[in-house]
């Protein structure tokens, strides 16, 4: 019997069920807008549902760099499934030392001490705590970043709708504009010695939001010239999803803190880090107990991760990730601007970090469900959600990377007819 065969013993209408009962009532509509499909089995590109309909995954949040099930990421973690899934956390581990390794390997020399996490939220969590032990009181982020959704993470993102529920955050965050260097300035000089900066290179939620040519590199050099203390959030944009392993790497930039995630576990398990310069992690050398968690650096995690690091490297996924990414920004740019003209506000992309905007969120979910239609999975944008989010595997051959543009083709083109269906006004 198949895996799909076997997942037909679960229908969409009981799984929904389900859904209500016990997760979300809101997933559960979201889900039915896209037809009320179960993913069931996933390999490289592409998922399959329930009822055998194949889908190519340009979506995932980031996660698929290297596609689903990578044979090498799948080796590693079968190996350490087999002999040492879970440690006491007393004894030495040699897992979670090789992935350590592994990953400074290819980060900035001079970041070379390794916290593991699951989550990217966890990964934000730890660099603020790095700051707050550090002295650095106060915490600068940028309007339309996202850093996640637990208390310190939330206070950074700056989004009223996540935040409201759940005020009085953590103290002492400012808000300031993306790409405002002059504003950044001005409160590193009011409080000199004081400011953490916590800033993505490229805003992922924001919509795909492109800093303008050096702004990376002023952010370090007015927080090194203010004696703040500066976090990159990688956990979308690293690991090669901009054509270069990091987007420090864009400017060269060296951070006290670089939190990586999502791709990090090579698309089969969750795994996040937060990797800091040795002065940055002192408050950390000094009590191993100040900061812990049950399943950080889990051998079957950090199987995972030296899987990937080895995936990418032997592979050359990050000048794939370049290379496609510079192929594949034009077409989808040239399609909407031929086909929605008046739809479309702005493609831009950096790797194989793509948005595309829309005059209004409404038409975003339109889109997404076009694109669903015609085969493809794509995600909208948390921050800017009238942004369409294409986060393409590397490893997409000629043939899905033309099967990518046609559906993207169809999809605007279908989508131009539903918007002439649409009564003035709305929906």
């Amino acid at each position: 019997m198949t895996v799909i065969e076997e997942a037909g013993a679960d229908t969409e209408q009981e799984i929904l069920g389900l859904y209500r009962a016990h997760l979300s009532k809101g997933r559960a509509t979201l889900a039915e807008l896209f037809g009320s499909h179960m993913e069931v089995h996933s390999s490289g590109a592409w998922l399959t549902t329930g009822d055998g309909e194949r889908f190519l995954n340009a979506g995932g949040y980031g996660v698929f760099i290297m596609g689903a099930r990578h044979p090498i990421v799948l080796q590693e973690v079968e190996r350490q499934l087999r002999t040492h899934p879970t440690a006491t956390r007393i004894l030495l581990e040699p897992t979670v030392a090789r992935a350590a390794e592994a990953l400074v390997s290819v980060l900035p020399p001079s970041l070379d001490r390794v916290h593991f996490s699951l989550s990217g939220a966890e990964a934000v969590e730890t660099g603020l705590k790095l700051a707050r032990a550090g002295g650095f009181r106060r915490t600068v982020s940028m309007r339309g970043g996202y850093h996640g959704k637990t208390m310190g993470a939330l206070s950074a993102t700056a989004k009223e709708v996540y935040q409201k529920p759940f005020r009085p955050l953590v103290p002492d965050f400012l808000h300031l504009p993306f790409g405002d260097a002059a504003a950044l300035e001005a409160e590193l000089a009011a409080h000199p010695g004081e400011v953490c900066v916590i800033i993505e290179p490229v805003q992922g939620e924001g919509g795909v939001i492109i800093p303008p040519p050096g702004y990376l590199k002023q952010v370090e050099t007015l927080v090194r010239a203010h004696g703040g203390f500066l976090i990159m959030d990688e956990v979308q944009t690293g690991f090669g999803r901009l054509g270069e392993w990091w987007g420090v790497d864009t400017e060269g930039v060296t951070p006290d803190v670089l939190l990586t995630g999502k791709a990090l576990g090579g698309g089969v398990l969750p795994v996040s880090a937060a990797v800091a310069t040795r002065t940055a992690f002192r408050p950390f050398d000094k009590d191993p107990y100040i900061h812990t968690s049950t399943f950080s650096g889990q051998p079957l995690l950090m199987a995972a991760v030296q899987g990937a690091i080895r995936a990418m490297k032997e592979e050359q996924l990050v000048a794939r990730a370049k290379d496609l990414g510079a192929r594949l920004l034009p077409r989808i740019t040239e399609i909407a601007h031929r086909n929605i003209p008046e739809l479309v506000v702005e493609v831009r992309g950096q790797g194989l970090l793509i948005g595309v905007e829309l005059t209004e969120a409404g038409l975003a979910g339109e889109l997404l469900i076009e694109l669903f239609n015609h085969g493809v999975v794509a995600n909208h944008s948390m921050n800017g959600n009238a942004v369409v989010r294409f986060t393409p595997p590397a490893i997409l051959t000629d043939s899905e990377t033309d099967y990518l543009c046609d559906s993207f083709d169809k999809a605007t083109r279908d989508l131009v007819r539903g918007s002439a269906r649409m009564p003035e006004g709305g929906k």
